[in-house]
């Protein structure tokens, strides 16, 4: 008898009878599986998968994402990197290159560069740009001022490269200019600029005006092709 019982085995449909690999508690019948939940199980035993709108529910902690304006921040801080930067190396050179005028040039001969004509030619100017308006040295010097407070004021709404390096340039030589104005003889906000290039019929200048010119050049340039400083290109 007890081998019997042994071979016809405990019937499916008592409650305490389950089949290999399936979870405690799950009905068997024709169809799959389904757990307590509803949810359907894996023939495995396995706990069944979330649906997909749990799937696509944010987690706990996640942060939320960033607005439109989030990349923008990065570019302008990129922009306003590179226009410090040119800035800063115009004025270096310029800083430098008078230095090294005042020490080696002034109080002798010129040296020619091409002949007669490109020379090296210390000369102090107490006037704007090129040698001109030397009786308005106070009037250049808070014009030099201004141009340095408008760049900088710019530099917040700034997007295009070509007008960071436009404006790093003007914002160098500007600030040339005026080191030698402020801290130069005969007084501060009446110094005079040092002046060394020379070319032949044409007034002596130096890098600090050479890069205000390049600048103001370059911003013509970008005007005519109706690129704004933001990055916008607007048509007449």
């Amino acid at each position: 008898m007890a081998e019997a019982e042994r071979i016809i085995g405990t019937p499916d449909d008592t409650p305490e009878a389950k089949r290999p690999g399936q979870r405690p508690g799950a009905r068997s019948g024709p169809g799959e599986p389904s757990g307590a939940d509803g949810t359907t199980a894996g023939t495995d035993g396995t706990a069944p998968a979330a649906p997909e709108a749990a799937e696509a529910s944010p987690r706990a902690g996640a942060q939320p994402a960033p607005d439109a304006a989030g990349p923008e921040r990065p570019r302008r801080g990129r922009r306003i990197a590179v226009l410090f930067t040119v800035a800063a190396f115009a004025y270096a050179l310029d800083l430098v290159s008078k230095l090294l005028v005042v020490a080696k040039l002034e109080h002798h001969a010129p040296v020619r560069v091409v002949g007669d004509w490109l020379q090296l030619e210390a000369i102090r100017n107490s006037g704007a740009a090129f040698s001109f308006g030397e009786a308005y040295t106070v009037i250049f010097t808070v014009i030099a001022a201004a141009v340095i407070v408008v760049i900088v004021r710019l530099a917040r709404k700034l997007y295009s490269l070509p007008w960071a390096i436009a404006l790093g340039l003007l914002l160098g030589g500007a600030l040339g200019n005026l080191t030698d104005r402020i801290f130069r003889s005969p007084g501060v906000f009446k110094g005079a600029v040092v002046d060394f290039i020379s070319p032949k019929h044409f007034a002596v200048f130096n890098l600090a005006d050479s890069a205000i010119v390049c600048g103001g050049i370059l911003i013509v340039l970008l005007s005519f092709r109706g690129l704004d400083p933001d990055g916008t290109v607007h048509k007449d």
